[in-house]
């Protein structure tokens, strides 16, 4: 009988007791910020995190996750009987991770040749950031706890990152452009002229996909981009910084006009909001055409 394991990053924004709950294997990516050096989600709370990042002059650095630390994991869960693993990455062209997950499955059989034909290591990149994974990695337990099979839940979290997007508006570009993470956001050139980006977040990739004037424009703009994006009648999340308003008036918007609530309402984590800010709003949707 199999017995399967979702393991993953910590740049999924899952909340602590979501992941404790469900029994969530998470890795934790190492974040920096002014000289202090903790591990995200689990020694400080997003709330604090924003407190340190308003305190601190620099932008916040963090480590991707090593291939020690993966193959260590992977021979824990293997040590307690699972038969399948399933391990999903923050988006591999942001970050070192996913590779090193796979460097660190075929360390794993090397060092540990019984293992072959026992359990089964299957390595996934999102091509995302925060709940664009984090969410459906929930929704993937609860099917596992209903019966589904290591391939079933395969396909849906395949089906999820191939069709999703993340519609962001982030306050400001001061992290962003210093990070240089994010290429649409180094790119744009608009903030002088007094307008913010809406930024697709998908495929692996970003773009500017609107430009908005003034911020009272903020919820409309947004919430007409994906209305105009959205499979009718899907699920949509929103995704938020250090103040959830802007995104809580876009849900008004948003079950005006599609009259569902959003599945779910995800504060950025500490890597995310070193890339894009503390102070953003965003929508994940199914797109149109995928």
């Amino acid at each position: 009988m199999s017995k399967i394991m979702i393991l993953t990053d910590s740049c999924c924004d899952l909340p602590l007791e979501t992941i404790q709950e469900l029994g969530i294997k998470v890795l934790p990516l190492k974040v920096t910020i002014n000289g202090e050096t903790f591990r995200e989600t689990f020694d400080k709370s997003t709330q604090e995190v924003y407190e340190l990042m308003e305190q601190s002059s620099e932008i916040p650095k963090h480590a991707m996750i090593n291939p020690f630390e993966f193959e260590e994991a992977y021979k824990e869960i293997y040590d307690q009987g699972y038969t399948d693993i399933i391990s999903v990455s923050l988006n591999s062209k942001g970050s070192g991770t996913f590779n090193n997950s796979l460097t660190a499955k075929k360390d794993f059989f090397e060092n540990n040749p019984e293992a072959k034909g026992k359990i089964n290591i299957y390595n996934l990149d999102s091509g995302c950031y925060t709940v664009f994974y984090g969410y459906p990695i929930m929704e993937a337990v609860k099917k596992i706890r209903k019966g589904a099979n290591a391939k079933e839940i395969i396909a849906y979290l395949e089906d999820w990152f191939n069709v999703c997007g993340v519609y962001v508006v982030p306050y400001n570009l001061k992290y962003a452009k210093k990070s240089g993470r994010i290429s649409a956001a180094a790119a744009f050139a608009g903030e002088l002229l007094g307008l913010k980006p809406i930024i697709l977040f998908a495929d692996g990739e970003t773009e500017v996909v609107e430009k908005i004037r003034g911020e009272k424009n903020i919820v409309p703009k947004l919430v007409d981009c994906v209305e105009r994006n959205m499979t009718p009648q899907s699920p949509y999340l929103l995704i938020h910084g250090r103040d959830n308003t802007l995104a809580k008036e876009v849900e008004k918007e948003l079950i005006k006009r599609t009259g569902r609530k959003a599945e779910m309402l995800a504060a950025v984590g500490a890597a995310v909001a070193s890339n894009i800010g503390p102070d953003v709003v965003a929508v994940l949707v199914r797109r149109k055409n995928k």
